[in-house]
This record gives C-alpha cells, sequence and structure tokens, in this order.
C-alpha cells in the first residue's frame, strides 16, 4: 500500500524572499536550496519568474479606470438630460395634475 505524498505550497512572500536572495548570489543556489529544502530548480524558476514580471509593480494597478471615468462621464451626462426631460415635463404638466 503506498501513501500519496501532500505537495507543499509555499507562499508568494517565502518564494519572493528566496528568489531574491538567488538574485543578489551572496550564496549558491545550492545552498539556498539546502538552507530552504527546495530544490535549485524550483529556485531558478521563481528568480526567472521574479525577472520577467519585476515590470509589473509600476504599471498602473488600475488600467480599466479610464473606461469607467469615461462612461461615468456619459452616464452622468445623460442624467443630466434626462433630469432636464423630466422638470420640464413636470412644469408643463402641472395645471393638469
Amino acid at each position: 500500500m503506498t501513501t500519496k505524498k501532500n505537495r507543499r505550497q509555499f507562499t508568494a512572500e517565502f518564494k519572493s524572499q528566496v528568489a531574491l536572495e538567488a538574485l543578489q548570489g551572496k550564496e549558491a543556489q545550492s545552498e539556498l536550496s539546502k538552507r530552504y529544502e527546495v530544490h535549485p530548480n524550483l529556485i531558478g524558476e521563481w528568480k526567472k519568474a521574479l525577472i520577467d514580471n519585476c515590470h509589473r509593480i509600476f504599471e498602473d494597478p488600475h488600467p480599466e479606470r479610464d473606461a469607467c471615468d469615461k462612461k461615468i462621464d456619459a452616464l452622468t451626462k445623460e442624467n443630466d438630460i434626462l433630469t432636464q426631460d423630466v422638470n420640464f415635463l413636470k412644469k408643463k404638466l402641472s395645471p393638469y395634475l
């Protein structure tokens, strides 16, 4: 009978810490793998992911904000027009109500 071994899951903080240490180069990747008990190839993957995605730190976290602002402006204009129409109709129909 074999037992199923659960895979370890690492937090983003842990991965980034190990990847940063690997990038600094103060210790060899093999030494880091022994210290953190992680396979050296995994550290290499985390390091590559960090390098490939570091530009995202400086990106706008809400790129859809401009589209939302435009939609809000359009809806506000439409609301103003409809409010004017309602006020006009109230004024014209007030003698009949």
